[in-house]
């Protein structure tokens, strides 16, 4: 839903940016450092535009990138961390002595068969 609200809203940006530069005809003269050009003003405000949809655009991109290349790195973490875990708790459960945790040398019965109610 986000993503259609957004496309509609860049229509009517793109819209907008199209009516005020069809009402803006007059040339214009533009100073390129080298030399001085006439350009129709509305050349002008589309070609802005334009390189402003670019570098956005471009920066978008460049960041999903990076974005995309964080969660495959902590991915890595988590699936380390997790291995890392499950052996820990291996051998933490093969250390435990389950001979010395029943011990019937204190005369106190803790089998449920041998208990009376």
């Amino acid at each position: 839903m986000k993503f259609q609200w957004l496309l509609i809203l860049g229509l009517i940006f793109a819209l907008i940016i199209a009516v005020f530069a069809v009402i803006n005809v007059d040339p214009v003269q533009v100073n390129l450092l080298f030399d001085m050009v006439q350009v129709p003003l509305i050349l002008l405000i589309l070609g802005c535009a334009l390189v402003g949809g670019l570098i956005v655009g471009f920066y978008g991109i460049y960041r999903q990138y990076r974005l995309q290349r964080q969660i495959k790195s902590l991915q890595a973490q988590v699936t380390e961390l997790s291995s890392t875990s499950a052996t820990s708790n291996r051998t933490a459960a093969s250390d435990v002595n389950f001979d010395t945790m029943y011990d019937k040398t204190d005369g106190s019965s803790s089998d449920f068969s041998e208990r009376k109610l």
